[in-house]
């Protein structure tokens, strides 16, 4: 996920999770994912996008966050 905080400048703020921590623990939980993963959240903290686990696709991603920011190639 590194760079995208870059492409997407000002658009995006990455926030690395121990998914360990019994609050991460539970939030994981409550996403579905069986102990870590990835979520795009709105500045409000909604859940926009999500894929649990080793099922993370950085294509699916990048592809999301154009939808949501638009292309920042233009």
């Amino acid at each position: 996920m590194s760079g995208y905080d870059t492409e997407f400048e000002y658009n995006v703020t990455i926030n690395f999770v121990d998914a360990t921590t019994l609050e991460a623990t539970s939030e994981c939980q409550e996403l579905g994912f069986s102990n870590h993963g990835l979520v795009i959240r709105s500045a409000e903290g909604d859940v926009l996008f999500s894929q649990p686990d080793h099922d993370v696709m950085v294509d699916d991603v990048h592809t999301k966050l154009i939808e949501l920011l638009g292309d920042p190639a233009g």
